[in-house]
């Protein structure tokens, strides 16, 4: 099992030299990756708990985000090239990547750039996105509907445009004729990473279709992978790619605090403390998730309450002292 930091550049108040610690210190610990989250607003109605959906639609979560309105966070595009030049071993990429918010060839010969930049670091993050309030501000409400099918045809313009010297596409969101789109990127193929738990048939239609690197969850249990993967297995097997599966980099985000004092354990959903406890708590959910198929969890400091002070001293902890043990399991 791997590690990987999750910048908290969506948070109340967060710094740039912050961020650079923490990217630092990820660095000299070998860490595989970093990443950055995609937000673009906070609506108002979000602190008053009136969103239209509870937050990522998911089961247990309030119709709220965990930062207010008028909160200092950083967009995490912008971060992408900054992380590029501020390391030099540590994988790059956002995650997710809403790519509704963005134009397919745009983001595509940016994308090519940024893997320069990185000198073939980066990892490329694509999800549908979920809040109506978001797409709203981003002028895409009226791909809201359609939102998965923008996916599905930004991921074969991205593919296009990476491996053709020329290049056209002919679909509902983007329609050109022949045209090149600069340099190639470094890496063949560009690595995509996808989302989405929740419908197994979809997600190995992506994998086998696509031929996509790696999946990106959130604060999913050691149950939750296991449930997953045996019906994308069987849908794997019937589409002609039984080994598509153990070639994906697995991952899940999970809000990482070491503390003295052992955590209520109890399942509470996607709220329940799996990386939140003690040093002995975090080391026994770690080999349950590594054994479920978890290859890399993203290790995310809260949103509140927790200085980046401390964060700090829990990436070393686990680093040190945590994975030895989770490792040798």
């Amino acid at each position: 099992m791997k590690l990987a930091l999750y910048l908290p550049n969506f948070r109340d108040q967060v710094s740039i030299k912050e961020l650079e610690d923490l990217t630092a210190l990820a660095e000299e610990l070998d860490f595989d990756s970093i990443w950055t989250l995609d937000r673009i607003i906070v609506p108002e109605a979000s602190d008053r708990g009136e969103l239209q959906h509870a937050f990522g639609m998911m089961d247990g979560f309030p119709k709220q985000l965990p930062v207010s309105a008028r909160g200092q966070w950083f967009q995490g595009w912008p971060l992408i090239p900054w992380l590029a030049a501020k390391t030099s071993k540590c994988r790059i990429g956002m995650s997710i990547t809403d790519t509704p918010f963005r134009s397919p060839g745009v983001l595509a010969a940016e994308l090519a750039t940024v893997d320069h930049l990185s000198n073939g670091r980066l990892n490329v993050g694509v999800g549908a996105g979920w809040m109506p309030e978001e797409f709203d501000a981003a002028s895409a409400t009226h791909i809201y509907p359609k939102r998965h099918k923008h996916v599905r045809e930004s991921i074969e313009i991205m593919q296009g445009i990476w491996t053709n010297e020329l290049f056209e596409y002919h679909g509902e969101f983007a329609d050109f004729e022949p045209s090149g789109f600069g340099a190639k990127p470094i890496q063949d193929p560009l690595p995509i990473f996808f989302s989405g738990l929740k419908d197994p048939k979809r997600s190995a239609n992506r994998i086998a279709k696509y031929n996509l690197s790696g999946w990106i969850g959130i604060q999913d249990t050691a149950d939750e992978l296991t449930d997953w993967r045996g019906p994308i297995q069987a849908e794997l097997e019937e589409q002609g790619k039984p080994d598509a599966l153990d070639g994906l980099e697995l991952c899940s985000m999970y809000w990482t605090v070491i503390t003295d004092e052992p955590s209520d354990q109890a399942d509470q959903g996607k709220a329940s403390n799996i990386l939140v406890g003690t040093a002995e708590q975090i080391t026994e959910n770690l080999i349950a998730l590594k054994n479920a198929g978890l290859t890399m969890p993203l290790i995310w400091p809260p949103f509140t309450d927790v200085p980046v002070s401390k964060t700090l001293e829990d990436l070393r902890q686990l680093n040190d002292e945590i994975m030895p043990l989770v490792n040798a399991a």
